[in-house]
């Protein structure tokens, strides 16, 4: 089936004009839509891991004709921080930093990588531009988004000049709820020489929503991204968070958390491409799946020609509560530079009966006992997030689901 035949004949160039002129954007953004737009009968949908005869996560069965609609785009958005940082509506940012956009939109993700980052170029209506100048260290930047629409597709761009710093938190959430929704979210970081960015987010839409993310970094010479990203909610979730190591002695750390349950589906993408001298990068995911819920994790370690002294670390964990639910994982190295130093791992696996038992048998019930482990699980993942409201939340959904645990 090609992908074009799924949405494309839902959509007009018209409504595309309307989104573009409802924020007064400049010609050459709208030409970047509309070209968004052409490009779909054309392209692919993003990869997904294959085994001979399967996709382990199906992008192509859903139905985006009936969960697109393009011109009902209804949210709360909430999204502050300190005077000295810009942190703008995409309807602000265009009036007030054009040049700014012109020369970072859609220079980390390719607005036509795929059908569905096409798509979302095309469609985006809401969005959040953070512009960091030089030499500002930023904390407490808030970006809260709440959908209340059948679909919304949302675009940040983040922006760090010279040895600054900035420090953002990121959530998606579920207001008005209908039968199925659809949430799009494109994240571009571009961060410069010597500065610092950490993005943490955390999703939690409802269960009957798809959701498609991407957040990619470029790390300039020195620079350091600094990824979080916890997923709960949704039906369906497929995201990529990446970081390319284009500078020098540039860094990169990515901490993934997850919890399945119900029929959940997470598939998660981390990479990182090593392209410079000195570069670090460390990924670390650990997640739970319960009922029949599924995850599927590919992390790449991609270490160019030119990458000397790389140093590069991975491993991903998930623990199975359930002996219906489903975890599968695909790390990998790419190495083509010998002075390389990596490693990867990844795990799948029940709780350890032995310490369950040891548990209960000092008088706490299998219940407790088997919650206690579950949090333990995470700590290795919670200790990594330096922001101290988003690992509490985190801890706070985790506990949660585990309290409304059959």
């Amino acid at each position: 089936m090609s992908a074009g035949t799924q949405v494309h004949a839902n959509l007009t160039e018209e409504q595309v004009r309307e989104i573009s002129n409802r924020l007064d954007e400049p010609d050459w953004l709208t030409e970047t839509r509309l070209e968004a737009l052409d490009a779909l009968s054309d392209l692919g949908m993003p990869d997904v891991i294959r085994t001979p005869g399967r996709d382990w996560t199906n992008l192509h069965g859903l139905d985006y004709e009936s969960l697109v609609d393009p011109l009902n785009a209804a949210e709360n958005k909430d999204q502050v921080g300190p005077d000295e940082v810009d942190v703008l509506s995409w309807a602000d940012a265009v009036a007030e930093h054009e040049d700014l956009l012109r020369e970072h939109f859609g220079s980390v993700v390719d607005p036509q990588e795929n059908y569905l980052t096409a798509l979302s170029t095309a469609l985006f209506s809401t969005g959040t531009v953070v512009y960091v100048p030089e030499g500002v260290d930023a904390e407490d930047v808030t970006i809260r988004t709440e959908q209340n629409s059948r679909s919304l597709f949302n675009y940040t761009l983040v922006v760090t000049e010279e040895s600054s710093s900035v420090t953002i938190l990121e959530r998606q959430s579920t207001g008005e709820t209908q039968d199925e929704q659809y949430y799009s979210g494109i994240v571009e970081i571009a961060a410069g020489e010597n500065s610092y960015v950490q993005y943490g987010s955390l999703q939690n839409l409802s269960e009957d929503a798809y959701n498609f993310t991407v957040k990619r970094g470029d790390a300039d010479t020195y620079a350091t991204i600094n990824w979080i990203e916890g997923n709960i909610g949704t039906q369906l979730t497929k995201t990529e968070v990446s970081t390319e190591l284009n500078g020098d002695s540039s860094e990169t750390q990515i901490v993934g958390a997850f919890y399945g349950h119900n029929d959940q589906h997470f598939d998660l993408d981390v990479k990182v491409w090593h392209k410079a001298e000195h570069t670090t990068a460390d990924l670390v995911t650990r997640g739970v799946t319960d009922d029949v819920a599924r995850s599927v994790y590919e992390g790449v370690q991609d270490v160019g020609r030119e990458a000397w002294d790389t140093s590069s670390y991975q491993r991903e964990n998930t623990l199975m509560l359930s002996d219906e639910s489903e975890a599968d994982a695909s790390p990998k190295l790419i190495i083509n530079n010998h002075d390389t130093e990596a490693s990867h791992s990844a795990t799948v696996g029940q709780i350890d009966a032995e310490d369950l038992f040891y548990m209960t048998s000092r008088g706490v019930s299998p219940r407790n006992a088997r919650n206690m482990l579950v949090e333990g699980f995470f700590v290795p993942v919670l200790e990594e997030i330096a922001v101290d409201e988003l690992r509490e939340d985190l801890e706070e959904l985790v506990a949660a689901r585990l309290r409304n645990r059959a």
